[in-house]
């Protein structure tokens, strides 16, 4: 099932400023926090020793550098946060989308990687893996799309054949070719699958919600292609 969204409606579940759940996505743990904090710091001593250098009059203006640089652990994750939004509201048309998942496993996938020496005094570069949940979902009409998030727990309750939900995106208004794809919602477990927040998930419950009051066909099950879990 697929059914336009009004850009309204679109514009209030992806906002152009960051939400709360966004802010604290792009806030990170404290060593994010004290990178920001650092380059605050860094932006302030740096003005500091740039204003002993420019006439008085330069004064104000370098105070409003300043205090912008000081707020930055402040206001940093909203930019970013902002700026992750804008890459899906600059889609001209978008729509809710219903179907079921399809698949669901397990991948190790390299997250970073790392150079040591040897005791021999080789390089040896060690790659740091982690668990991650793949899940497809997909609905009648052929489309499919899949998504990778960092496994937990409570992934285990996901079964194939259970009912999908998102909101897609596209820059054609029959919404024929969808560009880019939205958290994804598993209602029979209240769950969200995600990396990023982009959905106000309040909103998106709601508007889930109003499409089951419609009576709209349950997709039907599909059995796995892969394992599960091990």
């Amino acid at each position: 099932m697929l059914i336009p969204l009004t850009r309204e409606t679109f514009d209030d579940l992806i906002p152009g400023i960051a939400t709360g759940a966004q802010y604290a996505y792009y806030g990170g743990k404290i060593d994010k926090i004290l990178k920001r904090v650092l380059i605050s710091v860094a932006g302030i001593g740096l003005l500091t020793l740039t204003a002993n250098a420019l006439p008085d009059n330069w004064r104000p203006f370098l105070l409003i550098i300043g205090i912008i640089f000081g707020l930055y652990w402040l206001w940093g994750p909203i930019a970013s946060a902002s700026r992750e939004n804008y890459q899906c509201r600059r889609y001209k048309y978008s729509g809710f989308w219903r179907g079921e998942v399809w698949d669901v496993f397990v991948t190790e996938e390299v997250v970073g990687t790392k150079e040591t020496v040897s005791p021999r005094g080789e390089l040896v570069i060690l790659e740091n893996r982690e668990r991650r949940l793949n899940l497809e979902v997909g609905d009648e009409t052929g489309f499919s799309t899949r998504v990778l998030v960092p496994l937990r727990k409570e992934h285990k309750a996901i079964a194939p054949g259970d009912m999908a939900e998102m909101v897609v995106m596209s820059n054609r208004p029959d919404l024929g070719r969808i560009a880019k794809v939205s958290d994804i919602y598993l209602p029979r477990i209240d769950f969200w699958i995600s990396d990023y927040p982009y959905l106000r998930r309040d909103l998106f419950v709601e508007i889930s919600q109003q499409m089951e009051d419609l009576n709209a066909p349950r997709p039907r099950r599909r059995k796995a292609r892969r394992e599960e879990f091990r």
